[in-house]
């Protein structure tokens, strides 16, 4: 198991960050690694996230030293989306089996998670997102049709959308993690604008499903002062609070965002007008 580690920045350090340095503080590559669970730690709100990719191997979710515990969710939970393939994941002892687009919750206190491949021609993608618990809540298997889906935007502004709520109170309990699914439809490629902020909450958007060679600008900073990052498929980027959350792609894609902070309410934001970004 792999870790890497990204401290928190204040919003004025950024307005000296270069295109380098934008990508060392916010981005994360290597999501997925052969027969290996590659994870970033992020001090803002202390979630950790990335990806377990077993193909010839089961793949142990360990604490340690990093983690200051035995066991990873001594003191975390933790939510799962299938991404592609098809495998299993153990918690406990008790398996559910996945597929592309399943989603799986594992509450505090869980000691064995492990991961592996149905058929090792066809092996799964787990993108993984983990926040801090104070409070333990049932283990609960989310297959894409039981997660709630909401869907948004118009052609117009080329932004149509499904959201698929996974961890969140209209489909299961969880301490603070709040994740899910955004799928854009063919001709769409803004994934939220007007873009927003909120300000009690940080969040990691994960894309994925991009078409061969194309990339999202995912926008990035303060309203008055932003930059972007360009994300290349299946990569990860650090939205803090006080960073927009928006970002537009050559096509239509598809990216898992999770959040964890003050509430779960999905709606608590605040809209930019675009006109006001700078």
């Amino acid at each position: 198991m792999k870790l890497e580690i990204r401290y928190a920045e204040h919003p004025g350090d950024m307005k000296l960050y270069d295109t380098q340095k934008m990508r060392e503080r916010f981005h994360f590559e290597r999501v997925f690694v052969k027969d290996d669970i590659s994870l970033c730690y992020t001090h803002s709100d202390r979630v950790v996230f990335g990806g377990a990719y077993p193909v010839d191997k089961v793949l142990r979710l360990e604490g340690g030293k990093d983690f200051g515990t035995d066991i990873f969710l001594e003191r975390r939970e933790l939510g799962i989306i299938c991404i592609g393939g098809a495998g299993k994941v153990s918690a406990d002892g008790a398996e559910y089996a996945m597929k592309k687009g399943d989603g799986l919750y594992i509450g505090k206190g869980v000691k064995d998670v492990l991961f592996s491949a149905a058929d090792r021609g066809n092996p799964p993608k787990f993108y993984l997102a983990s926040a801090p618990a104070h409070a333990a809540y049932p283990t609960v298997f989310i297959p894409i049709e039981k997660a709630n889906p909401r869907r948004l935007g118009e052609a117009a502004a080329v932004n149509v959308r499904t959201i698929y709520q996974y961890v969140h109170p209209a489909v299961c309990e969880s301490c603070q993690l709040v994740m899910g699914m955004t799928v854009l439809e063919e001709g769409s490629v803004w994934n939220t604008m007007p873009c927003h902020t909120h300000e009690r909450r940080m969040e990691v958007y994960f894309y994925f499903d991009m078409k061969p060679g194309g990339v999202v600008f995912h926008l990035h900073g303060q309203p008055g002062e932003t930059r972007h990052i360009v994300m290349n498929n299946e990569e990860a980027v650090i939205s803090p609070s006080w960073s927009i959350h928006a970002g537009a792609g050559t096509s239509a894609y598809t990216f898992i965002w999770a959040m964890a902070g003050e509430n779960q309410t999905f709606d608590d934001m605040d809209t930019v007008p675009a006109a006001e970004l700078k």
